[in-house]
């Protein structure tokens, strides 16, 4: 949350309309989608069922003033996940139910990633934190097929032979970070 909040601050007023690493989202809609994810979290690590949710986070969450969205969303998630007994209690997510210990870490690599997109897409500094991403690594690697399968990611990119475990990562992910 704090890489990507870094980035959300670092977004000009120009630079909301600038493409990103995925070709279906500028900087607004990337922003938005993880506004969107923040906001599921506290229903979501309460119990709720995603037909409990209901709609409520369709469209545009951004508003007149998308960084102080950002900010209260985030806030929101991060209590969420760090309510006692969150990470032990069942999420009910679109394909099943899993631990809220689960869901974080589907969080946290969402949120990595997309820093990395949109460092990309403002031009600011593209280096991720190297121990969360050898702990995203770790965790996604083993299931990223199943990701992709679900229309997270892209085909993989062939990463250079030398290439660090950042560039590994998000060449796993579909991204040319080379």
């Amino acid at each position: 949350m704090d890489g990507f909040g870094a980035r959300v601050r670092s977004v000009g007023d120009a630079q909301w309309d600038a493409p990103t690493p995925n070709s279906d989202w500028d900087v607004r809609a990337l922003v938005n989608h993880l506004v969107n994810e923040a906001r599921w979290a506290p229903p979501l690590f309460d119990g709720a069922t995603m037909a409990e949710v209901g709609d409520r986070f369709d469209g545009d969450l951004l508003g007149d003033d998308p960084q102080a969205a950002w900010a209260e969303a985030a806030e929101g998630a991060v209590a969420a996940a760090a309510a006692d007994g969150a990470l032990e209690r069942t999420v009910h997510l679109s394909f099943g139910d899993f631990p809220g210990e689960f869901y974080l870490s589907q969080l946290i690599t969402d949120h990595v990633i997309h820093a990395w997109d949109l460092a990309r897409a403002i031009g600011a500094d593209e280096s991720l934190d190297p121990e969360l991403v050898g702990w995203v690594y770790d965790f996604l690697a083993p299931q990223v097929e199943g990701w992709r399968e679900a229309g997270a990611f892209g085909p993989a990119a062939e990463a250079p032979a030398d290439a660090d475990l950042q560039t590994r990562l998000l060449a796993l992910t579909g991204r040319r970070a080379f």
